[in-house]
């Protein structure tokens, strides 16, 4: 089967946010570019995001927020994933991360300070995002990590 060679990545809408189209834009990308997409939605707990990654092996968790509230909903996630033991997932996240007009640098060191691996603007080529995350998983996990 075809899906069982695919890397499995977990996608959704963190906290309380409900912007749901940019999240099925991600899922379209990100199948389209060889993911096996396990898609939760919107309104996703840490929790969520974590019992999804281990239920089905995923190597990578994407994180979406547009709602601004991305640097609190996301803050331990990192933390959440080493103490459930999946320490090396690749965490991705991206979109209106914070409230206001802010320093794209400065949002990004916070959220590479708080275990993201990537960390993208709204307006990202999506293509460009999964290239790296194929990379990335090679990089951590090695050729043919897919299931």
């Amino acid at each position: 089967m075809a899906d069982e060679k695919k890397e499995t990545i977990v996608l959704g809408v963190v906290g309380a946010d409900c912007h749901a189209v940019g999240n099925k834009i991600l899922e379209r990308v990100f199948d389209e570019q060889g993911f096996k997409v396990v898609n939760l939605g919107v309104m996703v707990s840490q929790d969520e995001f974590i019992d999804a990654a281990i239920e089905t092996n995923a190597q990578a968790i994407l994180v979406s927020s547009l709602y601004g509230q991305g640097e609190l909903d996301c803050e331990g996630l990192r933390e959440r994933c080493i103490e459930r033991g999946i320490e090396d997932i690749i965490l991705y996240v991206g979109g209106n991360l914070v409230i206001g007009k802010a320093d794209y640098d400065e949002t990004e060191r916070k959220f590479k300070a708080m275990g993201y691996d990537r960390v993208f603007r709204p307006d990202c080529d999506l293509i460009e995002a999964a290239n790296s995350l194929h990379q990335d998983i090679r990089e951590r996990f090695g050729e043919g990590s897919g299931k």
